[in-house]
């Protein structure tokens, strides 16, 4: 998911040249302006490489950094060993592919703020007293008081991204980044009828290429969500853009304010509205389209009873539901996340639309800002830096623009235009297939598809996802872990999925809201009550 967040309304205008720091293109960090946090390190401790480790996680994002962030407590609180005591600490290892810890940093635009509460961080709603609360991070930063004085829940996304850059920080002893995870497989035993234990994490140096297997008894998978491109549109052409990387490539691309550029948005979410509106301010000569197959923009919903389903509660009571229920529940609260706009948002642009009318007539071809909904992108045209974006109306032929038809009514449902554009930007979301990848090697471990429909296991815990691997169902408990066949597995070790589990666990599992509690869960399902499962 985007980073949807609120726009503040009184800061949407260009900071410096509008986008963060050229140099890396994120906003600076706490950690490379001095703060104290520089001289903490966690309770977390380096392993050699050689050793097995109790758990590696792939990538490390927010749901590993609240991992992290758990496991650090657990020790804290004396549920586990702390280095140091006659029982060792947990050996632990994130891998990422990034080359330091960054989150959603492409979309951190001016004046955008968070839409969840910053109480929703990595430990309050598991352990307010953590010392990696958002409180705590303004408490060391020197801006709590001032902060309390914005009399808001909601930090702007750049102060929030800076927050888990904070929390990262403490944990470079045992993070390796610039590290692509490319398979996992079960370390075979001597016995054909014997259980797996460990599992061998191959790796590779993103700048090198160089190849690196470590071992571990568990393994959590947490690799996020990989950009989506229409299939209209071509995949390595570098003036078609993933929102994703929108304040990294665009001041590139787009080099003079004051040039006339004329850039095509793609998408009816948060993600589309904010670059619509982005676009129109940082290049105030520019020509903008939005073009989306849904008929309005949107507005998210936000209301207490509808948004009781990202409490962590609710993951319990959407898990023991069938299938067919589930998927029903989860299309009907799609308005909470996919395909909608903050209604702060929706208005201001609503408000463009009503001033261009007002100013230059009825005929919104003649707008330097259009909103082309319910049409479709039928191809792509590059020749060069020009490119030639063929858009058709859907349905009724007739182009609305919130809600006005376009004056040229006449043409039908058939009838194509084409856009003259420098720029595509395609702010359509995300798959999450790649950890099938990463898991061929253990497709073996896992029941035959007609062994897993969907129905209780035999332990009463898993459910068959609709994904699989070759010919095998890929079942996610309760507690996140992969179910694999009876006595594949030794009791003590296993795969845990973070962030592709939306069908069983609900939408709240690729975003923030449930991070905290549910890494404590995750951890006391990892390792139990004690220190028992600990390697010695």
């Amino acid at each position: 998911m985007t980073p949807h967040s609120l726009l503040d309304g009184h800061e949407d205008g260009p900071v410096g040249n509008g986008f963060p720091s050229q140099t890396d293109g994120q906003a600076p960090s706490s950690q490379q302006t001095g703060s104290v946090h520089q001289l903490n390190v966690s309770n977390l401790r380096r392993t050699s490489p050689e050793e097995v480790h109790d758990l590696i996680c792939v990538g490390f994002g927010p749901a590993s950094l609240a991992v992290a962030v758990a496991l650090h407590d657990a020790i804290n609180h004396g549920s586990l060993p702390k280095s140091g005591d006659s029982s060792p600490s947990p050996k632990v290892l994130f891998l990422e592919k990034q080359d330091r810890f960054s989150w959603h940093s492409g979309m951190i635009l001016p004046g955008t703020k968070m839409q969840i509460s910053f109480i929703k961080d990595m430990a309050s709603l598991r352990d307010p007293t953590s010392q990696f609360t958002f409180l705590n991070y303004l408490h060391r930063n020197d801006r709590l008081v001032e902060f309390t004085n914005l009399n808001t829940f909601l930090p702007a996304r750049a102060e929030y991204e800076d927050y888990l850059r904070w929390c990262a920080g403490f944990f470079d002893d045992v993070v390796k980044y610039n590290t692509e995870v490319i398979a996992v497989a079960p370390v075979e035993v001597s016995d054909p009828a014997g259980s797996i234990s460990t599992f061998t994490v191959t790796s590779r140096d993103v700048k090198s290429g160089t190849s690196t297997v470590h071992k571990a008894r568990n393994v959590l998978i947490a690799i996020g969500g990989q950009p989506l491109l229409p299939k209209s549109l071509p995949a390595d052409h570098p003036r078609v853009v993933h929102s994703s990387q929108y304040s990294h490539v665009v001041p590139n691309i787009l080099s003079k304010p004051d040039s006339p550029y004329r850039v095509a948005i793609i998408g009816a979410g948060q993600s589309a509205a904010e670059i619509f509106n982005n676009i129109q301010t940082l290049y105030p000569n520019s020509k903008t389209f939005l073009v989306s197959r849904s008929e309005f923009l949107k507005p998210s919903d936000d209301s207490p009873f509808v948004n009781s389903i990202f409490n962590p509660s609710f993951v319990d009571a959407l898990y023991q539901r069938s299938p067919e229920d589930r998927r029903f529940l989860l299309e009907d609260s799609r308005s909470t996340n996919y395909g909608v706009v903050r209604l702060e948002l929706i208005e201001r642009l609503y408000e463009r639309m009503y001033d261009q009318k007002r100013e230059l007539g009825s005929d919104a071809r003649k707008w330097p800002h259009r909103i082309l909904s319910a049409t479709d992108v039928v191809s792509l045209d590059a020749k060069g830096d020009q490119l030639r974006l063929t858009v058709r109306p859907l349905g009724s032929g007739r182009y609305t623009v919130c809600g006005w038809a376009e004056e040229d009514a006449k043409h039908g449902a058939d009838e194509t235009e084409t856009l003259d554009v420098d720029l595509v930007i395609a702010a359509t979301g995300y798959q999450r297939q790649s950890h099938l990848t990463i898991l061929q090697g253990v497709a073996g471990l896992l029941p035959e598809i007609k062994e897993s429909n969907g129905s209780t296991a035999s332990n009463g815990t898993a459910k068959a996802s609709s994904a699989g691997i070759q010919d095998r169902a890929l079942g996610v408990s309760r507690d996140y872990s992969v179910q694999f066949s009876p006595g594949k597995v030794s009791k003590g070790s296993g795969i845990w999925l973070q962030g592709c589990c939306e069908g069983t666990h609900g939408l709240s599992d690729t975003l923030l809201s449930v991070l905290a509690p549910r890494s404590g869960e995750i951890v006391k399902s990892i390792f139990g009550d004690n220190a028992s499962k600990v390697s010695r």
